[in-house]
């Protein structure tokens, strides 16, 4: 697969299969991101995939419970506004990511397979974050959809205890990643474009170029 191809269509999917991910597959989501970018070398994260029904039955309903606060506190407002005016642009968008969001939870326990991403002491995630997105790239490589979610943090002694993570040796949740075979097709996720979110020099300064459309697109 072209690199700009993974880089442009790995969007979140989470509506997915239930089908297993095979371990071989496994085996190259995990080789992939050990091989990411580390502070020092000093490779201080550690991954943990869960596929046992009996693990998921105990974390799903923690992530709705977790995903139920999401929405009456950091979305507050903008879910308020979105049922102020649900016919404006902002509003149509919140709704499709909710709707989205929801159905990851309302499903949880059926995604086939989730990764969960720890680090040591680096509150940052500048020596976990790549690790787990290079493992998000490698899973589109081998056509398996993916979604990032750190939710979890509103329940996170519970989480850790479901999971045995040891919590006085300064492990640090970083995020749950679901896997699993979309079940539509791949695309490339609209967003705001570059010469919007994006400055030169000094905050504020034009970054200098703009983009009207992605610059990759399928052939």
């Amino acid at each position: 697969m072209d690199v700009y191809e993974a880089l442009y269509t790995t969007r979140a999917m989470r509506r997915v299969k239930a089908d297993p991910i095979p371990v071989e597959v496994q085996r190259k989501i995990l080789d992939a991101a050990v091989r990411a970018p580390s502070g020092g070398n000093t490779q201080n994260w550690r991954f943990l995939l869960v596929d046992d029904p009996d693990v998921k039955a105990k974390l799903g309903p923690i992530y709705r419970e977790c995903l139920g606060q999401l929405w009456v506190t950091i979305y507050k407002e903008r879910a308020e506004a979105a049922e102020a005016d649900p016919e404006s642009p902002d509003a149509r968008e919140f709704v499709s990511i909710r709707s989205s969001a929801q159905h990851l939870a309302d499903h949880f326990e059926a995604y086939p397979l989730l990764l969960f991403s720890f680090v040591q002491y680096d509150p940052s995630g500048g020596s976990i974050c790549p690790a787990t997105w290079s493992a998000m790239l490698a899973a589109r490589a081998e056509g398996v959809g993916s979604a990032w979610t750190s939710v979890f943090l509103f329940q996170l002694d519970a989480v850790l205890d479901v999971l045995g993570v040891p919590k006085q040796d300064g492990w640090l949740f970083s995020s749950c990643v679901t896997f699993g075979y979309p079940t539509g097709r791949w695309g490339i996720a609209p967003r705001r474009p570059v010469h919007e979110v994006s400055y030169r020099n000094q905050w504020g300064a034009p970054v200098g170029f703009e983009i009207a459309e992605p610059l990759w697109s399928p052939s």
